[in-house]
């Protein structure tokens, strides 16, 4: 962060990396705060691309020099973005005041704003844009920011006129110039804490190096504020004696403050049945499936009922609730066959969102498509916990792991042995080599009355709607 910004000087801003999920919901916030807003990216593509264009944001396509204005009072600076970038090396140069994206947002956002944050290795998108969505329904104006598109909404960021700031709080790095993880600016006031493990291989060594950048999480929520944590995780569990607040557990365990007693799933939603700490049996009806969902409901109830929401606001909420982009999002049905797009690329997400569609689409086949393409998904740091990941599953099928040509071999995920491992336990699995290939099998092999649920955390070169043409062209 520059030495003694003075944001109340600071008019035109230009971002690079903008088109990214955080930056482009960064740039939008800033574009309703009345900012001047432009910036730059190597890959400008929808929807983001879209939705800045939409609010008139210029985006200069590729990286040069002479897209930094001459002008800029301030230059955000993206955590995809090295030290010898050429737009870097140019801000320097000039000596542009610069950000990371984490403390623009807490710089610009929540001096006036209570944060509350979203935090844990899985479900935080989804979570935080429930949250959202629930104080939006029940008149309380949110601003927000998260790493999904909300249906509600059609877009991943609001500046609203509302006491609170619901934001996702990313354990990431910042940026180039800041190795601290991105939670650590966000200064929590409420936060839910979902289970913690081992992921991001790429800068955390191992699992206690994670658990510490989360206890400094933790212990950076002041004492008038609270942590609601879930109590049927160890590894949350441990985190707890570095908080300085009140903290409420959630989950399925005796001791939890929100006790989780049943989850079914049904047709078009899951019944979600908890006991609150006063005793209360409280009955909900959630649109999204699974337990895992089930949990990540529970927690955003206690911080509500905190903020002083009834089970009846929650309920009318969560009757209007749309959804997330790419989160068990069902991108369309042909021929009998319903194509599910999910950004699951952790075992325990890819396990959990199976489980949840197993339930949802009871007496169908599920195929589980899956290309291994986030920093960690692509490496051998989960090889033994793949294949039990998979097992939800009637039938996996395995892309090659994504530009696997920056990973030395030795390190590169091996998905045929996966997939041998999987059929050694009586499933059914292959690895093959590209989309071609894949899109070839599942023409030939798949049947009405299937669901294919496709999962990535990236575009996995087009494969849903070149999956849903080519059962079109079948038909």
């Amino acid at each position: 962060m520059t030495p003694s910004l003075d944001i109340s000087s600071i008019r035109k801003i230009y971002c690079i990396a903008i088109c990214g999920m955080g930056m482009g919901s960064l740039a939008g916030l800033l574009k309703g705060a009345g900012y001047q807003v432009s910036g730059s990216d190597a890959n400008v593509y929808p929807p983001m691309s879209e939705q800045l264009q939409s609010l008139g944001i210029p985006i200069a396509e590729g990286y040069r020099t002479e897209n930094v204005p001459d002008d800029a009072d301030l230059v955000i600076i993206g955590n995809a973005v090295s030290k010898d970038h050429p737009e870097v090396l140019e801000v320097q140069r000039r000596k542009l005041p610069f950000l990371s994206m984490a403390d623009a947002v807490a710089e610009f956002f929540f001096q006036d704003k209570i944060s509350l944050v979203v935090a844990g290795t899985h479900g935080k998108t989804t979570t935080a844009s429930m949250l959202a969505w629930l104080l939006t329904a029940a008149g309380r104006d949110p601003s927000f920011l998260v790493g999904g598109i909300l249906k509600n909404f059609d877009q991943s960021w609001q500046l609203g006129p509302g006491d609170h700031f619901v934001i996702e709080g990313d354990e990431y790095d910042t940026a180039f110039f800041d190795k601290t993880p991105k939670f650590l600016h966000y200064r929590p006031h409420l936060a839910v804490l979902n289970p913690v493990e081992f992921d991001h291989a790429d800068i955390y060594q191992d699992l206690e190096q994670i658990l510490s950048a989360f206890r400094e999480f933790v212990g950076l929520i002041p004492s008038a504020g609270q942590l609601f944590a879930c109590g049927d995780s160890a590894n949350v569990r441990s985190l707890l004696s570095a908080a300085h607040c009140p903290v409420t557990l959630f989950g399925e365990e005796e001791d939890c403050d929100y006790r989780l007693l049943a989850a079914t799933t049904e047709s078009h939603h899951t019944v979600v049945q908890f006991c609150t700490p006063t005793g209360e049996e409280v009955t909900l009806q959630s649109p999204l499936p699974g337990r895992y969902n089930a949990m990540n409901l529970l927690g955003i109830y206690a911080l509500l009922e905190k903020l002083g929401l009834s089970s009846q606001e929650v309920q009318q909420g969560l009757d209007r609730f749309e959804g997330i982009r790419r989160r068990q999002e069902v991108r369309g049905v042909v021929g009998g066959v319903t194509v599910i797009d999910d950004f699951a690329h952790h075992p325990t997400a890819v396990r959990e969102t199976l489980t949840a569609l197993k339930q949802k689409y009871a007496g169908q086949k599920l195929w589980a498509v899956f290309e291994p393409r986030s920093n960690t998904s692509r490496t051998r740091a989960f090889q033994t916990e793949w294949p039990p990941a998979f097992a939800p599953a009637d039938e996996t099928i395995l892309a090659l792991p994504y530009d696997n040509g920056k990973i030395p071999p030795e390190q590169l995920l091996d998905v045929e042995a996966v997939a041998t491992t999987i059929c050694q336990e009586g499933g059914e699995a292959r690895s093959l080599d590209s989309v071609e290939a894949i899109l070839e099998y599942l023409a030939e092999h798949i049947q009405p009355q299937a669901v294919v649920a496709i999962l990535s955390n990236g575009g996995f070169d087009g494969i849903h709607q070149r999956l849903l043409d080519r059962l079109g062209e079948a038909r």
